[in-house]
């Protein structure tokens, strides 16, 4: 790979991964009007490793909460921070079970612009209707069985390009009736487990490769998309203290228009 592909490749991932308007569909549509040929599966998860860093520094005040909850809660007490690592862990559990059905039978057919104009289009509006029509009286603290399990369903969705696995699970918050930050809040911490998953499985086939331009392509990669993701997630909450996912919705609003123009008309 270019150092051109890598930097817009790492930049695309840091910036798209934590905003509602889906990091995959994008990694998708890089070597489509780039003129490259498609990363692969192995680079796409390099970049998400490296927005991993980003979000468990950003977040690191809760992810302290939660492992010290565990602790205290291994010794016999009580803990939300325990409470909340169980709702993050609960609402993980369908999309592993889907990740591993989906890895074997969803096929290159979905990472078409066709595809991805379709989810990008469809996803935004549900985002649009759930940001506006939902209530705004519930908190992360507030998380309980019902709530994981939904949220965790809808995460199931983003396994198809374009739909966007912070967008889909913002949307599912914010229907329960989540504040916006609170749903973002959620959505984020419920990312470390995915990407920490999805880097682990890929970052061993990386290794068996012995392929060691890739694995330092790979490194690289990691490390922009790293910043550029830190600035993101940094940019949007300090958006949603004062307005709404509505910018997100017109984005995708006109890449999902934009698109399906492409695919059907060009």
């Amino acid at each position: 790979m270019t150092e051109l592909h890598i930097l817009v490749l790492a930049l695309v991932q840091g910036i798209t991964e934590f905003l509602p308007i889906s990091s995959s569909g994008h990694l998708v549509l890089v070597p489509v009007f780039g003129g490259w040929e498609d990363q692969g599966l192995l680079m796409d998860v390099a970049v998400h490793v490296g927005t991993l860093g980003a979000v468990m520094i950003y977040f690191w005040r809760d992810i302290w909460h939660m492992l010290r909850g565990v602790m205290r809660f291994t010794k016999g007490k009580k803990d939300p921070g325990a409470k909340l690592s169980a709702m993050v862990l609960l609402a993980t559990i369908p999309v592993i079970a889907a990740g591993f059905f989906l890895n074997k039978y969803l096929g290159p057919e979905f990472r078409t612009v066709e595809v991805i104009g379709w989810t990008t289009l469809g996803f935004g509006f549900l985002l649009y209707f759930a940001d506006n029509m939902g209530l705004t009286i519930r908190r992360v603290e507030h998380t309980g069985i019902v709530d994981a399990i939904l949220i965790g369903l809808a995460q199931c969705l983003a396994l198809i390009p374009g739909t966007s696995r912070s967008g889909i699970t913002i949307t599912a918050a914010r229907f329960l009736g989540y504040e916006r930050l609170d749903a973002a809040r959620f959505s984020m911490l419920l990312s470390i487990p995915a990407i920490l998953g999805a880097g682990s499985l890929k970052g061993y086939e990386l290794y068996e490769s012995g392929n060691i331009q890739l694995t330092n392509d790979a490194l690289s990669a990691a490390g922009l998309a790293f910043v550029a993701a830190f600035i993101a997630i940094a940019i949007m909450m300090a958006w949603l203290k004062r307005a709404s996912f509505t910018p997100f919705f017109i984005y995708r609003l006109v890449l999902g228009c934009g698109l399906l123009y492409y695919a059907y008309y060009l």
